[in-house]
């Protein structure tokens, strides 16, 4: 839906006309997960008034108190949709407001502040999120593959697999297709029952909106055929885990020229002076920027040297940069002209991470900041011991260590503002606590008659 016919009674009639029956005024949860009320489609108008309240209590990570006044979705109606899979209902993703002032705490508006303050430095940031998610059956152990000849250890592109999934993937790439997406690529992926579908990028808040639209989507067709499609980012200690590589890149905002393309990089990488300032930003914070990149206790399962039966898990383990080296957190692709964070995996809150992204970036600009180094070497194969001297830092470990760096660095409260950034603390580090003190069954297995 675009901006010239998105007056509400515009929007209103046009939804009619096409036979939708409903309306959805959506927003977000801490971690990413679609949350919304809905209305009757002769109630639109009412809705994208604000008309529909809730509480923030009742959600992960909105701050509120249950006495405390409610919050209101305020519909973006240039960015709405209609579901393809479910033709009578439309989805707007929604701007919180509380007292008819924006509700700070929304990851949403966190987003917008940052894409603000771009504008206002003549910038805009384009962004192309790889989605790698596992789909599988609901059988007995929900972990079954739906192709049978989903076998290989190394399956990687294999098209057998392909094929037999390509029931449910047609019907998922026609609906983002009919959405306007583009997608121009989709793949069989490095572990058995993985996948990838890559589409156009665009500007950052319509992505993020994308990329959690996608999740619900993905799930929904999956489901149809008797499947689920799950974004968590290491299912299997024996199988790579699940990415969400955000591919970043500043636009004049005037001109839309892309300002990280550059024909005289002396790295040989396509990358401007402007670009290495923004990549050197995120270097700098990268330790507390990957709590929201990495949020969950099973994301550094994915962040290791080691550890999936394909020989490597295409994950980085330091706070880098380099050419088209898919060991560094930031890669410069093939061709130049953009930033890949390979960091970022498919449980992340995708407006959250993208604005804490810029926001590192857009410093890095300002502060003109340099990279201390730049790495083409394959740093999975580097000694340890080699670490200082290669100026190589480690990205936390564990989801306690992140939370640890995002708390200590003053960056992230500014980006997050105090509420939000006190509210994800203490998610955080009550689900670390309950993943601490839970007993595993690998720890029975270990110990309980081993003493």
């Amino acid at each position: 839906m675009t901006s010239k016919d998105s007056t509400v009674d515009a929007v209103g009639q046009r939804l009619k006309d096409d036979g939708v029956r409903f309306a959805i005024a959506g927003y977000t949860d801490l971690h990413g997960n679609l949350k919304g009320k809905m209305v009757p489609i002769g109630h639109f108008a009412d809705m994208a008034g604000g008309s529909e309240l809730f509480t923030g209590a009742a959600l992960d990570g909105l701050p509120q108190e249950v006495n405390e006044e409610e919050l209101s979705a305020r519909p973006d109606l240039d960015r709405g949709i209609v579901m393809p899979w479910r033709r009578d209902v439309a989805l707007f993703l929604s701007r919180l407001t509380v007292g008819g002032e924006d509700f700070a705490a929304s990851t949403r508006n966190v987003l917008e502040r940052q894409t603000e303050a771009a504008a206002q430095e003549g910038l805009a940031m384009n962004l192309g999120v790889e989605t790698e998610f596992f789909v599988l059956h609901e059988g007995e152990t929900q972990t079954d593959n739906v192709s049978d000849r989903d076998t290989l250890d190394k399956p990687c592109y294999a098209v057998p697999p392909l094929l037999d999934n390509l029931h449910w993937m047609t019907e998922l790439v026609d609906h983002m297709n009919e959405l306007g997406w583009d997608v121009y690529s989709l793949d069989h992926e490095d572990a058995r029952g993985q996948f990838e579908i890559d589409f156009a990028y665009s500007d950052a808040m319509t992505m993020a909106d994308r990329v959690v639209i996608f999740r619900t989507m993905a799930n929904e067709v999956a489901r149809k055929h008797g499947a689920y499609a799950s974004f968590m980012p290491k299912p299997f200690a024996d199988r790579s885990g699940s990415g969400a590589h955000f591919n970043m890149s500043l636009a004049d905002l005037a001109t839309g020229a892309n300002l990280f393309e550059s024909d005289q990089d002396p790295r040989g990488a396509g990358l401007s002076d402007l670009g290495y300032h923004f990549a050197a930003g995120i270097v700098r914070h990268a330790a507390a920027i990957c709590a929201v990149i990495a949020p969950t206790v099973n994301s550094y399962k994915r962040l290791v040297r080691q550890g999936s039966m394909s020989g490597s898990t295409w994950a980085p383990i330091f706070a880098s940069c380099g050419n088209n080296n898919r060991t560094n957190m930031l890669r410069i692709p093939l061709g130049g002209g953009r930033v890949e964070c390979r960091a970022v995996d498919s449980a992340a809150n995708p407006h959250l991470a993208a604005a804490l992204l810029l926001a590192a970036g857009l410093e890095g600009i300002r502060e003109k900041a340099e990279l201390d180094d730049f790495h083409t070497e394959n740093l999975h194969a580097v000694d340890p011991r080699e670490y200082d001297k290669r100026g190589l830092v480690l990205l936390p470990r564990t989801l306690e260590e992140a939370i640890d760096a995002f708390e200590a660095d003053p960056f992230t409260q500014e980006v997050c503002g105090k509420e939000l950034w006190s509210s994800f603390i203490d998610l955080k580090r009550d689900e670390w606590a309950s993943y601490a003190t839970a007993v595993t069954d690998w720890e029975r297995d270990r110990y309980l008659r081993f003493y």
